[in-house]
């Protein structure tokens, strides 16, 4: 099994859909080669979701079809 990665140091960014300034919003970090963690802005000490960098490129493209 995999460590986790430290997600302690990464720089988050909030969607460029909320215009950067909403707080309804996910943030991700593009720190991790590989790999696109995942939060919401409201909870920012809560839970990550962790997606594999392709798995989020083909969600973000489908999410954008729509």
């Amino acid at each position: 099994m995999r460590n986790a990665p430290d997600l302690r140091t990464v720089t988050w960014r909030k969607s460029s859909h909320s215009g950067g300034t909403s707080a309804e919003c996910v943030e991700v970090s593009d720190d991790l080669p590989g790999l696109v963690p995942v939060r919401d802005s409201k909870n920012p000490t809560g839970g990550v979701l962790l997606f594999g960098a392709a798995a989020w490129s083909r969600f973000v493209a489908a999410a954008l079809e729509r």
